[in-house]
Order: structure tokens, then sequence, then C-alpha cells
């Protein structure tokens, strides 16, 4: 397999000399890897797991930095310079990552950040990012079912909530009405998918509101009672970004968990808390 532009890959040394070591490339021939990235004791016939990239001289060259995005993945990057080409951005790398005037969807700012797609551009072949990222959404018909777990970039606010790439493809939305979190253009974060409309159009939530999920909370919540010598000020009173940042779920969900261990006559709450009634475990 040919070694991929922009990616990880996992390539053979070959030789050490005194300023590194070269990577086996194929067809690409010899890859440097510098001195500053070779990890101690590395020998001839060792394989290594490298990204890689072009130097200032459009060399391929090879790193063990972890850039911030990859080749075909979108990410919210910050501007570190400008000039009358367009803008660079920092993604980790000893060379900035550029962004051309033509693929700025506006004029990108020096220490502000944006939400771009890493790319190779067909006519130079190099590494490039663009901020027209509505190009590189797919319309195709998604292969997610409702319920599905998926890895999602926050992309834009809109009038309805907050719109968003899912798995480096498709477009989705998440309902402000749903939210029970404070939410920043570029933040990653686990969601799922909670239907897929005719026009193919994806509807987001954070948090499954499930049986399954509510009954996980209820047995963690009640773990969580004892180990705080059966008391604690979290009620149905207390606000929903105080349990988020204590439990990571909803309040709608901490409601229906501690519910659920109330009417088992497990717990009794009251405006100063909630506390546990017996010691028995709601999985008994």
């Amino acid at each position: 397999m040919e070694p991929k532009l922009g990616a990880y890959n996992t390539l053979e040394v070959i030789k050490r000399v005194d300023f590194g070591v070269y990577l086996n490339g194929g067809e690409e021939g010899d890859i440097l890897l510098p001195n500053r990235y070779v990890p101690d004791g590395t020998s001839p016939g060792d394989t290594l797991r490298v990204f890689l990239y072009l130097d200032n001289e459009e060399r391929l060259i090879a790193t063990t930095l972890e850039p911030k995005v990859q080749v075909g993945e979108f990410a919210y990057l910050q501007v570190v310079w400008t000039n009358q080409y367009g803008a660079f951005l920092d993604w980790g790398l000893m060379k900035d990552l550029f962004v051309p005037f033509s693929e700025q969807k506006i004029t990108m700012s020096k220490n502000k950040s944006y939400l771009i797609y890493c790319h190779i551009d067909e006519d130079s072949n190099r590494i490039m990012a663009t901020s027209r990222i509505d190009h590189f959404i797919s319309n195709e018909h998604p292969d997610f079912n409702a319920g599905d777990r998926v890895n999602i970039i926050i992309w834009q606010k809109t009038s309805l909530g907050y719109k968003a790439i899912i798995e480096n493809k498709y477009a989705g939305l998440l309902y402000d009405n749903e939210l029970f979190r404070h939410l920043e253009i570029g933040d990653k974060l686990e969601a799922y998918i909670k239907q897929i409309r005719d026009d193919n159009k994806i509807d987001l939530i954070i948090q499954k509101n499930n049986v399954e999920f509510v009954d996980d909370f209820a047995k963690q919540f009640y773990d969580y009672l004892k180990l705080h010598d059966g008391h604690t000020a979290f009620c149905d009173k207390t606000p929903p970004d105080e349990i988020y940042n204590e439990f990571g779920v909803s309040k709608k969900i901490f409601k229906k968990g501690i519910g659920e261990l109330y009417r088992m006559h497990l717990i009794q709450i009251s405006d100063s808390g909630t506390e546990i009634r017996n010691r028995d475990s709601p999985t008994e």
C-alpha cells in the first residue's frame, strides 16, 4: 500500500542518518523522519506510525506529532498569520496549514478561529484547508439508524439550534429546546441520531432518552448517594447546568432517574436535597 499524504501511515525504518531516519515510502521513495521525532531505540527494520505532509520545500516528510486535523476531516483552527496569498492555521505541525483567499468564505483574521475542511488541492497536490465547507457535506442518504451514537463537531448557530457535522461527512441539527448544556462552534462531542427525515436531513440529540439509560442513571445516582453518606443537595429543584456538570445527564434524565428510585421507596426527596430511605440497592 502506497503512503497517503495528510494521513497516518505505518512505515518501515530502512536506514539511520545523522539527521534522522529514512522510512520506506514505496514508489514515493525514502521519506525522512527528522531526529526530533525519532523514538529512542529506533533501528532499521522497526515500523513507526507517522503522519505525512509536505515541508517548506514541498518534499514529503514524516512526523510523530499529532496534527489537529487530517485530510478528509473538519476542525476548528486558529489563524496564526496572514499574507497576500491567504491565511495560515495552527494545526499542530511545524508548517502551518494554508487557506488561500479563494477558499475563505469570509476573510480570515489573525488570532480568530474558523471551522475548516482539510483536503488535497487537485492542481498543486498540496494539503490545504477551506472554510467553504458546504461543498464537502454529503447529500447522500446516511447509513444511520435512529439511536445510533455518532461523533459530531458543532458547525454554526441557527434560529432552531446548532448545525453539526456528523462523522466528517453529514450535516445534522441539534434543537435548542432539547439542549441541556452550552455549546460553542468547534465543540467535538458524541450525539445520537434522533431521526432521519424523508429529505435525508438528520435530527440529533445529545443524550438518549430511553428506559435503559434512565435505569443506568438511577443506579449511578444511588451509588453516588452511598458515597456521600446517603445524602446530597441535588434534587428536582437543582438547575440543569449544575446537574450536567456533576452527572453528565440532562435534568429530564435526572428527574426520571430519581423518580424511579422514589417509586421503589429507595430515596426520599425534599427541597433540601435527596437522601437514601434504606440501604438496599436498586439492582437487588
